[in-house]
């Protein structure tokens, strides 16, 4: 059985859902760096939007019942692939230690200033 997970605190949209539950796992869908208090994105370099992303996912599985460590995979997608070493840079603050699996690609459409969209996967089972 699965179970659609709804946070006030996150960006969403009527085309997807921000997270489902199934099995003890916890999918995030990609979210961008958007700021809900303005709905705006929290600026314009990657730093910004790779730790609005970041506390996007993390209301995202709090609302889950799921914690930071919790996490078992992410998946980055970078709009410009030069914009990986400051991702990384935001991203390690993160992730200090034992960190969870990793991927990055190339962002497949392009979404007006956004530059990262980030997706995890949670075990809570």
């Amino acid at each position: 059985m699965r179970e659609i997970v709804s946070a006030p605190g996150a960006p969403s949209s009527p085309l997807y859902s921000q997270a489902v539950k199934a099995g003890g796992l916890v999918y995030v869908s990609g979210l961008v760096g958007i700021d809900v208090s303005t709905g705006d994105l929290a600026g314009g370099t990657i730093h910004e939007q790779t730790r609005q992303a970041l506390a996007n996912c993390r209301t995202v599985l709090q609302a889950a019942g799921a914690t930071w460590d919790d996490i078992v995979e992410v998946g980055v997608l970078l709009t410009n692939p030069g914009d990986f070493a400051g991702m990384n840079e935001e991203y390690a603050s993160w992730f200090p230690s034992t960190p969870p699996t990793r991927y990055v690609a190339k962002l497949g459409v392009e979404l007006p200033g956004v530059l990262v969209s980030i997706r995890m996967t949670a075990f809570t089972g």
